[in-house]
């Protein structure tokens, strides 16, 4: 190995005392500091690629980090015991009140409001979303959710009002909190390094950038790469003109401190409502081009499925990492409330197993994250309502459309274990590889987040 690569593996095992030291307790304070370089918020380092182009071994990678630098794992809370999934509940009380809520999504799928009003009024009175059962808490947000829909039935109303400010708070503490960010980041940021080793021009395009905390620590390894940094262009997707020139500027800034020659190309419009992708994704002879997207369900980033699918025909990326929660939000109402109720439960309970009843940042997360995607899912009721096209499945248009999905790699892999082991074992978090490649995230074998890896047959390069 290379000295550069023999340093980096060792930024790399550090790759996190992320919960400790990536200040997400206080995020508009990290934003305004303009990404600062050093410290521990650049031991998000990546792992690095050989001259060969052949990614160093595991054993390379994580042999012998000084003790500092290890992954550290979350405190342990005794006093706070894993709480029982819905599915297994037996206290009486919880039983009573999740009868009731399927009660009511038979009646809203039978759009029989009136019933459904009733069932509702009782549950607010009941249901608390400060309980300290991680059940009653579900209960209650599904509640609210529920509100919704109806209120929406009533007066056709389909789309939710997004807070982008309130969204980042949330997202950030979600962030700090739990796995599942840092498992979309850092496998992402892995499967596109590898795909840009001794590129001279790379390209990336985020689907919905959001606030851009995925891609400094992508920007460091690039910019100490042996021989030289590549010159980076990133096209962001996203809704607000003036949060995509906040976190073009603070991408900027950032990189102008590294000496990483960058440029960044905003696009206030989701993919979706893009009509002709070579007006708002040229590209130039050369690149080499990777699309990253997280498919949340916190709001519809992207669109028109097909006219989204076209951006990324146009751009014929050399890599893209798809990162999607395993929950559906299509289909009729009582198959997505049934799917709905089978994730949120394992997520609330995982937030629950490390997270005091009474803890802020996880009411933040529940209330700013968890109720907006369960809004999301069971109140704005899909295609049929929103009148754009969606995918019954990502993977399978992909794969219809030309595009090969390729297998994680055992980094990628590397990066993911580090990340649940910061979580003490007994709390539930795991994650696999999947039969296809993929990397899967679960909790208590429920699976919640998978990461995949597509190319296109022919990428522009």
């Amino acid at each position: 190995m290379m000295q550069g690569d023999h340093s980096q593996s060792h930024a790399a095992l550090g790759l996190i005392q992320l919960n400790d030291h990536l200040d997400f307790d206080t995020p508009l304070q990290l934003l305004d500091d303009h990404y600062p370089v050093g410290g521990a918020y650049l031991s998000e380092n990546l792992i690095s690629v050989n001259d060969d182009g052949r990614a160093p071994s595991t054993t390379d990678n994580f042999a012998g980090p000084p003790e500092d630098f290890r992954p550290r794992k979350s405190q342990r809370r005794d006093h706070y015991k894993a709480s029982t999934t819905l599915a297994t509940t037996t206290d009486e009380h919880g039983m009573s009140m999740i009868t009731l809520l399927l009660e009511c999504a038979v009646a809203i799928s039978a759009d029989n409001l009136s019933d459904a009003n009733r069932i509702l009024l009782e549950l607010t009175q009941v249901a608390s979303p400060y309980a300290p059962s991680s059940a009653e808490r579900v209960v209650a947000y599904f509640t609210k959710a529920m509100i919704s829909r109806v209120i929406n039935s009533w007066l056709g109303i389909c789309t939710p009002l997004v807070i982008h400010k309130s969204i980042l708070s949330a997202f950030q503490s979600f962030n700090n909190v739990s796995p599942f960010v840092k498992f979309s980041h850092f496998t992402s940021n892995q499967a596109i390094l590898e795909s840009f080793h001794q590129e001279q021009r790379v390209h990336i395009v985020d689907l919905d950038i959001m606030q851009g905390l995925q891609w400094p620590a992508l920007f460091h390894i690039l910019s100490t790469r042996p021989g030289g940094p590549p010159h980076v262009t990133m096209t962001g997707f996203g809704a607000s003109a003036s949060a995509l020139d906040d976190t073009g500027r603070r991408l900027s800034s950032f990189a102008r401190r590294l000496r990483l020659p960058f440029e960044f190309r905003p696009v206030a419009k989701r993919p979706g409502d893009v009509t002709d992708p070579s007006t708002v994704t040229p590209t130039r002879r050369g690149e080499a081009v990777a699309v990253h997207w997280l498919r949340h369900t916190l709001y519809d980033a992207t669109g028109d499925d097909s006219n989204t699918m076209r951006v990324l025909e146009f751009l014929a990326p050399r890599v893209v990492t798809l990162v999607e929660q395993e929950v559906t939000h299509r289909g009729p109402f009582l198959d997505r409330f049934a799917a709905a109720l089978h994730y949120y439960s394992a997520v609330f309970d995982s937030l629950g197993a490390c997270l005091g009843v009474d803890d802020s940042s996880r009411y933040g997360v529940e209330h700013g994250i968890m109720l907006r995607e369960i809004e999301n899912i069971l109140a704005i009721g899909g295609p049929a309502r929103s009148g754009e096209e969606k995918f019954g499945s990502w993977r399978a248009a992909m794969a219809r459309r030309g595009f090969v999905q390729v297998g994680m790699s055992g980094n990628a892999m590397a990066q993911a274990q580090l990340i649940v082991n910061m979580f003490q074992p007994g709390l539930g978090y795991g994650v696999e590889m999947e039969v296809d490649g993929s990397l899967r995230l679960g909790w208590k074998g429920t699976g919640l987040y998978n990461a995949s890896k597509w190319m296109a047959r022919s990428p522009n390069s």
